[in-house]
């Protein structure tokens, strides 16, 4: 995969604490901070899953009544 280079500006706390990480894990900056930003573009898939759920359960209700349980149509 071809790579992009990306320059980040960040306080020096914060820089310190991604190094720190990053060596606490064994691994270069470069890879720490793509694995962070898969993570969080993971995690809204996630999100959107876990939303819908909670919608389906606080609707069910009413798509029981629309469609009768388990998805059968009424007539």
């Amino acid at each position: 995969m071809a790579k992009t280079q990306l320059n980040v500006r960040v306080d020096e706390a914060t820089a310190e604490v991604a190094r720190e990480r990053a060596s606490q894990r064994g691994m270069s900056m470069n890879r720490y901070i793509e694995e962070l930003v898969r993570k969080d573009a993971g995690e809204v898939g996630h999100t959107f899953v876990e939303a819908a759920a909670d919608f389906m359960k606080q609707y069910r209700a009413v798509f029981d009544e629309e469609f009768g349980k388990e998805g059968e149509a009424r007539s």
